[in-house]
């Protein structure tokens, strides 16, 4: 199976991807590689994408370990170490088993003090499961669907997400060559050229046989510390048991039938389907979200939304030609509610999201 087996050609997913799953992601210091230098032979940045793009991976298991730093708040339910909830990958450290059998055999494991959360994909079958409060969620895909992603589990996954199209926007170029989770690896490093954009430099490092990501780190502009990394400590290429795909509820598990992960809401009816404007680095995802309007009224009685409303009520107050609203800063990404309902989220200063803000009035 092609490592990118959905782009043919080198036709990487825009950034607008990458600041999405920074949102997610996990930020480090680079525990996973050792001091020592690996002596490789050289290969281009050119050399480098090609490998990702023709590599082939029967198979993989591992342990991956992801760390967060975004310049987040600190809000109810999200981040935290040794927390197994999904919604905790925001923030914190947190470690994963994963297995990858080809597209439709996939198993993450995010371990927890107290249990775990798996996502498991057999065929048209995905299970989430969370041990610690019994509950699976059971769905089935049609032939076309895919599980919806939450957030990168694995360095490949990040991978497949950041790669932007190598175009005037991004300066590609190779790195320092390094050792990570015992296996000798390249380094590709890709740095946008708008000064608009939060990033600075992602950095994948590619296996030198197998050419595949082991760890995929993202760096704030003006700072040398990543402040997103998703790294295998430990990886296997060998393919998993098929048995690692087959989920038998254990006795006492309160099983469920739907499309939304167990125990977790919907969305808010009046979420209108996002847009995303603008392209490259700097591209922001505009959504309508009347619901949590900053200047909405008193309490709906929607619960979700009124906690929503609540913590948002504690971001600054910012205004402009665009109109008013609250923003929320983190060292990779920008988001911007306003007023009048609209949320305006991207790897990108405050500045941009107001322009942005301005030309959707």
């Amino acid at each position: 199976m092609s490592v990118f087996q959905t782009r043919p050609t080198l036709r990487w997913l825009v950034p607008t991807g990458a600041a999405l799953a920074v949102l997610g992601g996990g930020a480090a210091i680079g525990t996973f590689a050792s001091a020592a230098t690996p002596n490789l032979p050289e290969r281009s940045a050119a050399q480098l994408l090609v490998d990702l793009q023709t590599a082939h991976l029967d198979g993989l298991s591992g342990t991956v370990i992801k760390r967060a730093d975004l310049g987040l708040p600190s809000l109810p339910g999200l981040g935290g170490q040794g927390n197994a909830e999904l919604t905790s990958l925001v923030s914190g450290t947190h470690t994963l088993r994963v297995w990858h059998a080809g597209p439709d055999q996939t198993r993450v494991a995010l371990l927890g003090t107290l249990g775990e959360t798996d996502v498991i994909r057999n065929g048209k079958d995905v299970w989430v499961w969370d041990s610690q409060a019994k509950q699976a969620e059971h769905s089935t895909l049609d032939g076309s669907s895919r599980p919806a992603g939450q957030l990168p589990t694995t360095p490949q996954e990040a991978a497949e997400q950041a790669l932007a199209a190598v175009a005037p926007s991004t300066r590609v170029s190779v790195g320092r060559s390094a050792t990570v989770a015992g296996r000798d690896a390249y380094e590709l490093v890709l740095e946008p050229r708008e000064s608009a954009s939060l990033v600075g430099q992602i950095t994948i490092a590619i296996d030198a046989a197998e050419h595949v990501p082991l760890r995929f780190q993202v760096v704030p502009r003006g700072t040398s510390k990543p402040a997103f990394e998703v790294a295998f400590t430990q990886v296997d290429f060998t393919r998993p048991d098929p048995a690692q795909f087959v989920f038998n509820p254990p006795p006492g598990t309160v099983v469920t039938e739907g499309s939304h992960s167990a125990g977790r809401p919907a969305p808010p009816a009046e979420l209108e389907r996002p847009t995303v404007l603008g392209s490259g680095w700097t591209s922001v995802l505009v959504a309508k979200v009347p619901q949590l309007a900053a200047d909405a009224g008193p309490e709906t009685g929607d619960t979700n939304a009124d906690l929503a409303r609540g913590l948002l009520g504690g971001l600054p107050e910012v205004s402009g030609a665009w109109g008013a609203g609250r923003i929320l800063s983190g060292s990779l990404f920008t988001a911007l509610l306003t007023d009048d309902g609209r949320l305006l989220v991207g790897p990108v200063t405050p500045e941009r999201l107001y322009e942005v803000a301005q030309s959707t009035r």
